[in-house]
């Protein structure tokens, strides 16, 4: 008995199974939900703006300083459908007005935690039930931290805040406002901040080691990743 494949290709097997998957991840899109945190008036909305050409908070309203004192931590969530080169994404940015404007900021980060921690359970819940068609995910992925660029190192809020989310999503910790800076202090305030995250067992993201058989571009681009983020690199 002779069996005839009508497929166009000669060869069908399981090394077809990553094109495959490949093209029905780039037809479905992708999620990625990005969190910024820090206190009003480091740039966290202008860098997002900037990063993915779009404006998140047109209907936003300014506080006073009596306002912002008083203010307790919010979670907002601003979706945006982005699509390159055929490559749709769905952004989901978290942003926390009210982080670090109080003046007893004791645990002002519980409510980020407990965000994340939500956002975790019905990721899982959703995977345990019968219908894993259209899950939603809506777990944070990667976490902005914006430092203040005045200061002498880390603060205690900012130790605490980075120690509390290390264990569930990458955290990337960023010098605000930098451009306010000379080329020779945001050096000086990049060692002092490394150091400091090492002295107190900080946990932030690592670019990880590219595979040895990508491209010599990729393996450049890696390479030149890692070497802006050393302490003794300027951005």
């Amino acid at each position: 008995i002779k069996y005839v494949c009508l497929l166009e290709k000669d060869y069908v097997g399981f090394a077809t199974l990553p094109n495959q998957v490949h093209r029905k991840s780039v037809k479905k899109g992708f999620d990625f939900t990005l969190m910024v945190a820090g206190e009003s008036g480091l740039g966290k909305s202008t860098l997002v703006n900037s990063l993915f050409l779009t404006d998140l908070h047109k209907d936003r309203k300014l506080l006073n300083a009596e306002e912002r004192i008083s203010q307790t931590v919010e979670i907002m969530k601003h979706t945006v459908d982005i699509e390159e080169k055929g490559v749709k994404l769905k952004l989901t940015i978290v942003d926390t007005p009210g982080f670090g404007d109080a003046v007893n900021n004791t645990e002002c980060w519980r409510a980020v935690t407990d965000y994340i921690d939500q956002q975790f359970e019905h990721y899982f819940r959703d995977e345990s039930g019968l219908n894993r068609k259209n899950i939603q995910d809506n777990r944070v992925h990667c976490c902005l931290y914006f430092i203040p660029p005045f200061g002498h190192g880390l603060r205690p809020v900012d130790i605490e805040f980075m120690k509390a989310l290390q264990d569930k999503v990458n955290v990337v910790p960023l010098i605000a406002k930098a451009d306010c800076l000379t080329p020779s202090e945001i050096k000086k305030l990049k060692e002092r901040l490394r150091e400091e995250i090492d002295k107190y067992g900080i946990k932030i993201y690592q670019f990880p080691d590219c595979d040895s058989d990508e491209d010599e571009e990729f393996k450049r681009q890696d390479k030149e990743l890692k070497w802006r983020t050393r302490p003794t690199a300027t951005s």
